[in-house]
């Protein structure tokens, strides 16, 4: 059975390009179109299941809070119709509902009232919201001086506890604190599994993999692609990824090194080819080109990854042989990644070169940028787990 149903659902909006300043221009303007008409959505179809968790994702400004906005009925479509069916509950917007003068607590009884419940329902909860808010102290200041991460916090708070059947939630989790993150996102996880139907809106692609059933892509106000999580969450990444590997073109890929004997490294895909990024759980090649003969007898090349924090996340050593040393001329040396363990961030690669017998460093690159980017399978935390379970008996 669906909860929502979004039924041949578009949108339109007026961008008025200017308004009469003055009434003469009121009058030498009259006739003359001062608007345009911008779709926000066109032909939406889509179905919520009940109990389940839908999110929405694509690009800002593709139409996913309006749509959003629309389920909740504040907004009316221009065509089609949207049908829910259950007690609905939404937290679309910091401090939505909120009235600035009042203190926090006249505030909860405020959107508890809007959301349907009485006061003395609101009694029989009140104390939970609070406690889950973590604002006990400042319940009974006004709202206008609370942080936005206060707002977030109440709102939450409010939303989550009106025991609502259908909830929809428009990014505004990412705007707390790290703690209260992981509060709502377990929040959420009770009130999925104790069958509350779930509408997210997030750029948060790790928290729509880990959570929903159900993804619709919505891509310039049209529904680009709908199904599991995992498989519209790559999809979507993979086009991210290739529309800015596009832009980085004719970027220099190459960074020079020169210290006599690394002239250069290099960061290249499966098919050899220079790319201004990686991509998790991708295949990666960290190519060094060096010159033979600099060094006095066969060099050892240490490569070295830190976070951006400056945390040591782990290196490799590779030993030349005499026959690899002998003349001049460049040489190239390959470390390659199967499947880049690394979570999408920022990372430093340094490469730096030993005389193998007496390990006396002879070169060194210096701290090299590497950006990497989330590639189909979110990998949560810094790297991906190299194990592999094992049921036993």
């Amino acid at each position: 059975m669906a909860s929502i149903q979004v039924i041949d659902v578009s949108k339109r909006f007026r961008l008025y390009k200017d308004r009469p300043g003055s009434v003469k221009e009121m009058f030498t303007k009259f006739g003359k179109k001062r608007y345009e008409d911008f779709w926000a959505l066109r032909d939406v179809n889509l179905e919520v299941r009940d109990g389940t968790v839908h999110g929405l994702i694509g690009h800002n400004g593709c139409g996913k809070s309006t749509l959003l906005r629309m389920m909740a009925g504040i907004h009316i479509p221009t065509s089609g119709k949207v049908v829910t069916e259950g007690r609905l509950s939404a937290l679309l917007e910091l401090g939505a509902g909120f009235h600035p003068e009042l203190t926090g607590r006249e505030n909860v009884y405020l959107n508890a009232s809007i959301l349907g419940l009485s006061r003395k329902q609101t009694d029989a909860i009140f104390d939970r919201i609070v406690e889950f808010s973590g604002l006990e102290p400042f319940i009974d200041s006004p709202v206008k001086h609370y942080s936005s991460g206060m707002f977030v916090r109440l709102g939450f708070s409010v939303a989550v506890h009106v025991d609502p059947e259908i909830l929809l939630i428009d990014e505004v989790i990412a705007v707390g604190d790290e703690e209260f993150q992981r509060r709502c996102l377990d929040h959420l996880a009770s009130l999925k599994a104790s069958g509350v139907t779930i509408v997210l809106v997030t750029h948060a692609l790790g928290v729509v993999q880990n959570m929903c059933d159900h993804v619709t892509w919505i891509d310039h106000g049209r529904v680009r692609a709908e199904g599991d999580a995992l498989t519209v969450v790559a999809d979507y990444l993979h086009e991210v990824n290739e529309e800015e590997s596009n832009r980085a073109t004719g970027e220099t890929l190459v960074v020079p090194v020169g210290d006599g004997i690394i002239e250069s490294v290099e960061f290249l895909d499966e098919r050899s080819a220079a790319i201004p990024f990686a991509v998790s759980s991708d295949p990666l090649t960290i190519r060094v080109n060096w010159h033979a003969g600099v060094a006095p007898e066969p060099p050892e090349f240490i490569l070295a990854i830190e976070s951006e924090s400056g945390v040591h996340l782990g290196s490799t050593r590779a030993t030349t042989s005499a026959g690899d040393n002998s003349g001049t001329g460049g040489r190239v040396l390959d470390y390659r990644f199967e499947h880049l363990p690394l979570a999408a961030g920022n990372y430093t690669v340094r490469v730096e070169v030993n005389v193998s017998s007496s390990r006396v460093p002879v070169g060194r690159t210096g701290d090299l940028p590497l950006q990497v980017r989330a590639g189909g399978r979110i990998i949560e935390g810094m790297f991906e787990l190299p194990g592999s379970w094992d049921h036993g008996r």
